[in-house]
């Protein structure tokens, strides 16, 4: 085994206060490969802002923000995550689960279909709105 000495050895990292990690099975069983840009960006934030549980509420437009992407790249993102059974939501509060055994493709998420999801998710209802008056999805 290689020897790994800090090169920085007054900077090494301390867990102080809240903490967030992901497994090394993330990436070596191919769950970080199955990711695009977008996915892996609200991927890792959601672990970044989630308590023990994984639990987190953040408003879609503050995600966006942060993140510094459009609400239909966000709900792009946010539902290929709940499809690849990486996140629940229930419509105001993320969880970050459990890896699944494998990469998966699909799942069932609390909000199952286009109609939940325009009657309880926020950000889709914005965008309906949006859309119906004829302005911009940012």
């Amino acid at each position: 085994m290689i020897e790994k000495t800090p090169l920085i050895a007054h900077r090494v990292r301390k867990i102080n206060g809240s903490f967030a990690f992901i497994e090394h099975r993330f990436l070596r069983d191919g769950f970080f490969a199955s990711l695009n840009h977008h996915e892996l960006l609200l991927y890792v934030f959601l672990i970044i802002v989630g308590d023990r549980r994984g639990m987190s509420f953040y408003s879609y437009d503050k995600i966006c923000t942060l993140l510094r992407v459009s609400v239909d790249e966000y709900i792009a993102a946010r539902n290929s995550l709940i499809e690849k059974d990486l996140i629940a939501f229930d419509g105001r509060f993320f969880q970050v689960l459990s890896l699944p055994d494998n990469v998966v493709n699909t799942s069932c998420p609390p909000l199952k279909d286009q109609e939940e999801m325009e009657r309880h998710d926020p950000a889709t209802v914005h965008q309906l709105i949006v859309s119906s008056l004829g302005g911009d999805h940012d």
